[in-house]
């Protein structure tokens, strides 16, 4: 599957990915996501994770990320448990605000936001670091869909509302909105190393792109990493 590039910055170098918890989140669920995170590197003891021939200009990205990630925690739910656009802002705007920065906001399972099961399980973008930087840091939004939506953000592992109604897969760390959680962040990490200003590689209108997880439904690469199955490119992002 091709996709254009549009001639805008990438991602490159050392990633830097900083972690912002909203909600609660237990310890076995933060380690699942940490786990993930630090599978993306590329050391010799750690397995790297699979992908598939289309994913071909995205398939080095987790040799681009660093793996010692910065945490922040907001177990008290500063902002409530109904969130706006401008709150995952805040949210992330918390993090390291840096080139080739990520800043991941990830939100608990009985906190709602704009959009969220409605159109879209997960976003990415990007703001500039200050008001004076014509810089920018990257950021990706993903909540837990447990008890709001899992039929639509929690898929292969909950039974779908739309589509192909065959039995689900066992959630291989038997937490069907972690599980869920991590299919949408390797999503949303693909969208943001290969477009991550909006102007990368990516098909179609800029108003409505199809990037590289979001463009070839149904093609996965599975490869277990420390107890997990990350399923990549697999299309549960509605961004």
């Amino acid at each position: 599957m091709a996709f254009q590039y549009h001639k805008g910055p990438l991602l490159s170098g050392e990633i830097s990915i900083n972690l912002i918890w909203y909600g609660k989140f237990t310890p076995s669920q933060k380690a699942v996501i940490t786990d993930f995170i630090t599978s993306l590197s590329s050391t010799k003891q750690q397995p790297q994770p699979s992908v598939v021939k289309w994913c071909n200009s995205i398939g080095n990205y987790h040799r681009l990320a660093n793996p010692k990630s910065n945490e922040l925690l907001d177990h008290t739910y500063s902002l409530g448990k109904s969130l706006t656009n401008n709150h995952l802002m805040e949210l992330a705007s918390k993090g390291e605000k840096q080139v080739n920065a990520v800043n991941i906001v990830l939100t608990a399972s009985d906190v709602a936001v704009d959009g969220f099961c409605r159109s879209r399980c997960g976003t990415h973008g990007s703001s500039y670091i200050s008001e004076t930087s014509l810089q920018k840091f990257t950021y990706i939004w993903v909540g837990n869909s447990e008890i709001q939506c899992p039929g639509q953000c929690a898929w292969p592992f909950h039974q779908p509302i739309y589509g192909p109604q065959g039995p689900p897969l066992i959630a291989p760390n038997n937490d069907v909105g972690l599980d869920g959680m991590i299919i949408n962040l390797a999503s949303l990490l693909a969208g943001t190393v290969t477009n991550p200003y909006g102007d990368g590689y990516y098909q179609g209108p800029k108003e409505a792109p199809l990037e590289a997880s979001s463009a070839c439904p149904g093609f996965m690469g599975k490869e277990p990493i420390q107890g997990m199955l990350v399923i990549y490119c697999g299309l549960n992002y509605w961004g």
